[in-house]
């Protein structure tokens, strides 16, 4: 572990990094509250061993300053005193200290409460990681890795919402796999779900940096393009399908199955603002033009009247 030590003194410097050294600990100094504050604003450290006396920012500062501080996880304060009364114990932990070492400190103790603390941050790791981890799952389609229908909404609902303060246009591209229910009668619903994840994979390979993609339900996929007209989705969608169609799904060295989606556009315009679920609407209509017509690429715009398919 990575350890700031500060302190005035270069003796106790000294025999603090020997210590910790000798524990398999990096170490990196520094000689009063300043430098350490500019330290740590450079470079991160998880666990920081403090002197309490120290000329102008002293340990209670520093420990307030860090405390104040945006960390990516938490960082934990051994303060070290030669102040030992209750109260001066007290004032350490309610100023933000975890622990504290009265000088001259025994090697053994440091290393043991050194040791208590990387568990603690080790502990917070855990608990940060499992934290994301739900998060992600509650957040993601479980068979695709893509976000979920409520996320993919919600993220839709967002951009709408850019889309009309900033006035520029955003489209939405629903697309369905053509001819899964085939794909599961004839190979298994194991062989669907194997094409599904590989569209998925492609469309997430394909979009750029700032569109999104979700699985909207059964073999539907959401696509949601920021900054992007009419003839720009409709564009997209033609290159996606011509992607998918270049990527037949390889069941067994002998056993290959084409793969195509029909996709249905729509385009918000800001000069006319419709709600989300009305441009949902207008794209789940596009599709089911596209499929009417043997699948293919349709675009519905803001009137029921004007549809426009691409084959």
């Amino acid at each position: 572990m990575k350890i700031l030590v500060v302190d005035d003194d270069p003796v106790s410097r000294l025999l603090l990094q020997a210590s910790l050294a000798a524990a398999g600990h990096r170490v990196q100094e520094a000689s009063d509250g300043v430098s350490a504050i500019e330290l740590m604003r450079r470079e991160s450290f998880r666990l920081v061993i403090t002197d309490w006396l120290m000329p102008g920012i002293d340990g209670l500062e520093l420990v307030r300053r860090v405390r104040s501080f945006e960390h990516s996880g938490y960082v934990y304060i051994i303060l070290l005193t030669v102040r030992g009364s209750k109260d001066d114990v007290v004032s350490g932990l309610e100023a933000g200290a975890d622990d504290y070492l009265t000088k001259p400190f025994n090697p053994s103790e440091l290393r043991a409460r050194v040791a208590i603390g990387e568990r603690i941050l080790n502990l917070e790791a855990r608990l940060t990681e499992a934290r994301d981890e739900m998060e992600r799952l509650a957040s993601h389609d479980g068979l695709t890795g893509l976000l979920n229908r409520r996320a993919i909404y919600r993220a839709a609902a967002a951009e709408v919402q850019r889309s009309l303060r900033s006035g520029k246009p955003t489209s939405l591209l629903l697309l369905d796999v053509d001819r899964l229910r085939a794909i599961n009668d004839r190979f298994g619903h194991l062989a669907g779900d194997q094409a599904l994840r590989q569209i998925a994979s492609l469309l997430s390979r394909d979009k750029r940096a700032y569109d999104s993609v979700g699985h909207w339900g059964g073999e539907e996929f959401l696509l949601i393009l920021p900054e992007t007209d009419s003839d720009h989705a409709q564009t997209v969608g033609a290159r996606l399908r011509e992607t998918i169609a270049a990527m037949p799904l390889r069941l067994s060295e002998s056993t290959s199955v084409p793969l195509s989606i029909s996709a249905g556009a729509t385009t918000l315009d800001p000069a006319q603002p419709s709600a989300l679920d009305t441009l949902i609407w207008r794209a789940e209509n596009a599709l089911q033009l596209a499929k009417s017509r043997g699948g293919g690429l349709a675009r519905l715009d803001e009137s029921p009247h004007e549809r426009v398919a691409y084959k």
